[in-house]
């Protein structure tokens, strides 16, 4: 009877691996190759010849030059899109937490509306998204009419005024691609059972209450879920001007340019993760 089980048990390892062998080779294939191939050519001078490729070992000569002698590879447009995503990110968020909330509540036309919110994601591509930008499509006409790039101009920090008129200017297309957050946002509202709000309505809280009290503790890890998809989402944005500079030209520049990209989306995430850990203690009370 021993024998059985474990030839049970060495034959479902068998097929636990034969399932997921096509990912494992698929991952090494078109994945793990691919990076460590150009972290190969980060550090090496790469020639296309008729014959194959040629690599010449360069050590860290192209980091150096990205970092400290052409520091405007990288400095005088990753800086104002910093800038710019530090602004984007809570505006999807918000947005989106927001939609959330309202498409959960009970009223006419909510499953039309629900698709609506979400069919740009379904259509819409990079190069339609560039199409768009080209054409400087994305603005709102009452916000130009507002005039609010002056009111920027005259209050803000002169180092914010651009990143803040470029969202303005694109905010159509900000909230054109928070369609998975409000998903996101949508599944984790209805974590939260009803009977919590019940008992919150016969203890005599009102809905601003209710939300501080009960919503906002409950989305707190949809929050910072959607915070690292926004995060991933943004930094990969056809209109990066980071990855615009990423090119054929020279490979072993381009390399090192993305692995230095990478490390600065990396740095973002686990400040977004560090966040949710403090903000998770901070509530966990509150959500038990």
């Amino acid at each position: 009877m021993r024998r059985l089980n474990l030839h049970d048990s060495t034959l479902r390892k068998w097929e636990g691996a034969l399932f997921i062998s096509p990912w494992i080779l698929g991952f090494y294939a078109f994945v793990a190759f691919p990076l460590g191939f150009s972290l190969y050519m980060s550090f090496h001078r790469v020639k296309v010849t008729v014959g194959g490729i040629e690599t010449t070992p360069n050590g860290f000569d192209y980091y150096k030059e990205i970092l400290f002698a052409d520091g405007g590879l990288l400095y005088d447009d990753l800086i104002p899109f910093l800038r710019e995503a530090v602004i984007m990110i809570p505006v999807i968020i918000i947005f989106s937490m927001l939609i959330a909330i309202l498409l959960n509540q009970k009223f006419w036309g909510r499953t039309l509306f629900r698709v609506i919110f979400f069919l740009p994601v379904i259509f819409s591509s990079g190069q339609i998204v560039l199409e768009f930008i080209k054409q400087g499509e994305g603005s709102l006409a009452f916000i130009e009419s507002l005039r609010l790039s002056a009111y920027v101009a005259e209050y803000v920090p002169k180092s914010w005024v651009e990143p803040i008129n470029h969202v303005i200017s694109s905010f159509v297309l900000v909230l054109w691609y928070s369609g998975v957050q409000i998903l996101i946002f949508l599944a984790g509202r209805q974590t939260i059972s009803s009977s919590v709000y019940e008992a919150a309505r016969i203890d005599g809280a009102d809905p601003w209450n209710t939300f501080w009290k009960i919503t906002l503790p409950g989305l707190i890890p949809f929050i910072f879920l959607n915070l690292i998809f926004t995060v991933v989402d943004l930094f990969t944005f056809p209109s990066n001007p980071i990855i615009s500079k990423v090119t054929t030209a020279n490979y072993g520049l381009s390399s090192a340019l993305a692995w230095i990209y990478f490390m600065i989306v990396l740095t973002f995430i686990g400040l977004v993760l560090f966040l949710f850990s403090r903000v998770d203690k901070a509530f966990g009370g509150k959500r038990r």
